[in-house]
């Protein structure tokens, strides 16, 4: 059974940082790609950056671009999200995803999730 669990949400202020962690866990499990995607109460969920492990290509949401990082261990199925100049918007809980397939930014690409973690930015 594929596990993922993320940790360090929380709260910062408006210009802050965080670092976010998720490690994926499954005896045999090999992802092909992970990503991190953020849901605020009342919307759809929105991709924020993935990661495609064969060639270490990068995408990222346009919301996010320049301030957000995302990288990893491809061996250890981890992977981070750096948030710099963190904004008020930037409020959601945050999730982890992994797939055996390439890297998408649509939710129905990732067949393995966390529950999730809180970060919330004051203005």
């Amino acid at each position: 059974q594929v596990q993922l669990v993320e940790s360090g949400g929380g709260l910062v202020q408006a210009g802050g940082s965080l670092r976010l962690s998720c490690a994926a866990s499954g005896r045999t499990f090999r992802s092909q790609a992970m990503a991190w995607f953020r849901q605020d109460p009342g919307k759809a969920r929105e991709f924020v950056a993935s990661i495609q492990w064969r060639d270490a290509t990068t995408d990222y949401a346009d919301s996010v671009k320049g301030r957000f990082t995302i990288s990893g261990d491809a061996a250890r199925n981890t992977v981070f999200l750096q948030m710099l100049s963190m904004k008020p918007e930037d409020t959601a809980v945050y999730y982890c995803a992994a797939t055996r397939h390439d890297a998408s930014r649509q939710e129905k690409g990732y067949e393995y999730w966390g529950q999730g973690t809180q970060v919330t930015v004051s203005s």
